[in-house]
């Protein structure tokens, strides 16, 4: 009794001792955080396996996957990650800058970053970054639909088939109002590239106005086009709306289908068909006092598709009107009604 009481109060003592050298480590600044000092002996590796560790706890099964080697995905991710992964990771095959070379832990080159993941534990990195590393999670919360897009990238890099990265000519790390430098950067991806990239010929400017302004509040998240417009400001936003709205875009969309269409065309007391507010026949000057609707028909499919996924789990939310349409919509469902959408003639009256 005597030696259990003895090893309890040791133990107590100990942990005493151990929160009063804990507090006074933190309280009196006894811990150099210089990056230039690195860390004590034992605290690199621990702290680098609990960052593994709790990856592969976390991270998606690969069942929710998308087809990663789908060249639109990857292009998505290739074009997000020359502006916004560059500046630490570099570009496969280009060296580091030296303030990379300087944080501590140093964020690994790209391809040795990539080297021994999954493309799910790439996917949640990028979608929820990593304390204390100074990698950053996705800039829209509820976008992990876009983090696929850089780890179908980073998996193409891996498998030696990324293609180049896009040159956006911006000067990166501030902003540009060079008008010819924006409008080149965001034809990096609105034209060459379809998928998830939407078209913006088929919109008026007051829409793509719209939307710009919303991305730089609260209105609309996406990673993507959060980091696109903070690369420039805001008052560039009505010109670049009006130019975007008249550059062609090529479209390449699968037949529609009978179900689509039901979809689209029925409506009920509360919510009025899809094609009353997005089409397919639409005026591109919006109505007097409407709000301006989003035109659907040769829209990209995938678009479409993942939008509506958005609406219907309330990721993007505004719209009780675009709330109550999506909600109860099955997978099914939101297929074919992007399908009929996609494959409908343009405002144009085009079909190409």
């Amino acid at each position: 009794m005597i030696h259990t009481r003895t090893a309890l109060l040791t133990a107590a003592a100990l942990a005493v001792a151990g929160a009063i050298g804990g507090a006074a480590t933190v309280g009196l600044g006894l811990y150099n955080i210089s990056a230039q000092a690195g860390h004590w002996p034992g605290v690199g590796p621990l702290l680098h396996t609990a960052f593994r560790q709790a990856i592969k706890l976390r991270a998606p099964s690969m069942d929710e996957a998308p087809d990663l080697s789908d060249p639109d995905l990857i292009a998505l991710g290739a074009g997000h990650y020359a502006t916004a992964c560059t500046a630490c990771h570099a570009a496969p095959g280009e060296p580091r800058p030296a303030t990379a070379l300087a944080m501590s832990p140093q964020p690994p080159h790209i391809e040795e970053a990539v080297a021994d993941w999954k493309p799910n534990h790439m996917q949640w990195i990028v979608e929820n970054g990593a304390k204390m590393t100074g990698m950053p999670g996705w800039p829209a919360l509820g976008r992990g639909d876009e983090a696929w897009s850089l780890a179908a990238y980073l998996t193409a890099i891996q498998e030696g088939t990324a293609p180049e990265l896009p040159q956006p000519g911006l000067p990166l790390g501030r902003e540009t109002d060079d008008p010819e430098q924006v409008k080149a950067y965001c034809q990096t991806c609105h034209g060459p590239v379809g998928g998830m990239v939407p078209r913006l010929d088929i919109q008026t400017p007051e829409y793509l106005l719209a939307q710009l302004q919303a991305y730089r509040g609260t209105g609309r998240p996406s990673g993507v086009m959060e980091q696109a417009v903070s690369l420039y400001p805001a008052s560039m936003d009505p010109a670049l709306a009006a130019f975007l709205a008249t550059e062609p875009t090529d479209r390449d969309a699968a037949g529609g289908s009978a179900e689509g269409q039901a979809l689209a065309t029925q409506g009920t007391r509360d919510v009025p068909a899809c094609v009353a507010c997005h089409g397919p026949h639409r005026s591109r000057e919006p109505r007097a006092g409407q709000p301006p609707f989003p035109a659907l028909a040769g829209q990209n499919q995938a678009f479409i598709a993942a939008q509506l996924v958005l609406w219907r789990d309330q990721v993007v939310q505004g719209s009780d009107l675009m709330t109550a349409a999506a909600r109860d919509l099955t997978d099914a469902q939101i297929e074919a009604l992007a399908a009929w959408f996609a494959a409908l003639p343009d405002d144009d009256g085009t079909q190409e």
